[in-house]
């Protein structure tokens, strides 16, 4: 859904003029629902996984709740996969782990996405470890206070001390790929 574009450079009227009228296009209603954000990335029903984590990056998209990305959430969503800084992906990964919206991670919620990155990595990935290990050793290199919660805080410089932290943190499970591969599929 538009040219491939450096991670540094800001985007221009003409290239949100050409967003527009793909997501147009592509949304005559002016609207992005689940089905079709699913339809765009290429996510098979019969993977349970990528579905599962296709739904939470697109709630975490949906800043008002109404369950349909808006124009304005499309491109918000875009920049923040396609160039947006390590801060703001940080963040953005912690709002994926933060199910219950409450400001602390508890060890559930980062299992949730543990399990589901384990389970989309685990053919390319070198990692031995079970989804309960990784999540064990998440806390003991960021929960600074051992509450046995995460604070955004906490998630942030964890992430930034340690590269294997940063790395499951991140949620990198390469959308920025993903994004540039299936968006070069529509017309």
């Amino acid at each position: 859904m538009g040219q491939g574009v450096s991670h540094a450079e800001e985007m221009d009227p003409a290239q949100i003029q050409e967003l527009c009228i793909v997501f147009m296009k592509e949304c005559p209603s002016g609207a992005l629902h689940l089905h079709e954000f699913k339809r765009i990335f290429g996510v098979q029903s019969s993977s349970a996984e990528e579905s599962l984590y296709i739904e939470t990056i697109f709630r975490s998209f949906d800043t008002n709740g109404d369950n349909r990305l808006d124009f304005l959430e499309y491109i918000a969503a875009l920049h923040l996969i396609l160039r947006g800084n390590l801060e703001d992906r940080l963040k953005w990964s912690f709002k994926m782990y933060d199910k219950d919206g409450n400001g602390k991670l508890d060890r559930q919620e980062v299992k949730r996405i543990i399990r589901i990155i384990h389970k989309i990595k685990v053919q390319t990935s070198d990692i031995d470890m079970t989804p309960s290990e990784i999540c064990d050793r998440i806390f003991e290199l960021v929960d600074q206070n051992n509450d046995g919660q995460i604070s955004l805080s906490e998630f942030m410089e964890g992430a930034q001390k340690d590269e294997w932290v940063m790395n499951l943190l991140k949620l990198d499970v390469n959308a920025t790929g993903w994004v540039i591969r299936n968006c070069e599929k529509l017309p």
